[in-house]
């Protein structure tokens, strides 16, 4: 691809939002700053080869290896990019029927994603099956929510994990949906569901107190919003009742968003929350600017495969 038509394609839909005490008027992007690029995907659902010409309103989109493009070109602008994922990674296509998520976490590993969360679809084969595919993910799975120290996963999904970019410590922290009523109990064992506010007001406290993370970084399966009247917690009310996430990447609800929504949280501080749909049809692409300060500002859009 052209690197001019890249660009174009990739400013399309862009947001820029102040975060935190910053106002985009006092912040230039012409000054000396550091910027990190954030790339995520969420409910691909082994979907690895694109659509067909005849595929409806999804016709030619997709596919693995033009995200891998994409995700190259990225990277090569700038070297300070995460790739991440916001779970069901797995079933929708005879592929994981057929290899049990070998492929999916094959293919991710040579894309390079840096961290993934776990979405309900990932327990379709069993917590044994979810285990028995690890070996072939060359990054790091994500939940503080799910609490495995009595199944065979204990020990081997982290709550977070921080990543130096060139002096920007980012912290991410993992969240999954309640299982009990989507996946069989058989197929998740003892694994235990813990409040999503609870363990997010823990992990924000972890990453922006204690370890003085300049970006923080909630990986969810939640789900995007469930109405005015629900009672169950989606990305949005997450946003609104927390404080310290500056961006909330979803799943679940295979919402397609143009551009992050710009939520107010419990301080009254704008933060992100964003979800680019299913089956890897988008590549979600935020960017956030560090000025010397570290006061930052972000760019966000949807880019289309």
């Amino acid at each position: 691809m052209k690197r001019r038509d890249f660009i174009q394609q990739t400013t399309v839909a862009t947001s820029a939002i102040g975060l935190g005490a910053l106002g985009l008027s006092s912040f230039s992007i012409a000054e000396k700053t550091k910027k990190i690029t954030i790339l995520h995907t969420n409910d691909v659902h082994s979907h690895i080869d694109p659509f067909g010409p005849e595929d409806g309103r999804n016709a030619n989109k997709g596919g693995v290896a033009r995200r891998a493009s994409l995700v190259e070109n990225i990277r090569k602008e700038n070297p300070n990019t995460l790739l991440l994922d916001a779970g069901d990674i797995f079933q929708g296509t005879p592929y994981f029927n057929y290899y049990g998520g070998e492929l999916e976490f094959k293919l991710m590993s040579m894309l390079k994603y840096d961290a993934a969360t776990i979405g309900n679809h990932d327990f379709d084969n069993g917590i044994d099956g979810l285990f028995a595919q690890l070996p072939h993910a060359k990054f790091d799975f994500l939940s503080a929510n799910y609490d495995f120290k009595n199944t065979i996963l204990d020990t081997h999904v982290k709550p977070y994990k921080i990543f130096d970019l060139e002096g920007i410590k980012v912290g991410v922290f993992g969240l999954g949906i309640e299982l009990d009523g989507l996946v069989l109990e058989r197929l998740f064992k003892e694994t235990k569901y813990l409040d999503p506010l609870e363990t997010t007001q823990e992990m924000t406290r972890i990453l922006k107190e204690e370890k003085q993370c300049d970006l923080v970084i909630c990986l969810s399966h939640l789900g995007y919003y469930y109405g005015d009247e629900s009672t169950k917690i989606s990305d949005l009310m997450l946003a609104k009742k927390t404080k310290n996430i500056d961006l909330i990447i979803g799943g679940h609800t295979h919402t397609f968003l143009p551009k992050p929504t710009v939520v107010k949280n419990v301080e009254g501080k704008n933060m992100l929350v964003n979800q680019v749909g299913c089956y890897g049809i988008n590549l979600g692409k935020i960017d956030f600017y560090f000025d010397s300060d570290k006061n930052k500002a972000a760019n966000g859009t949807s880019i289309i495969v």
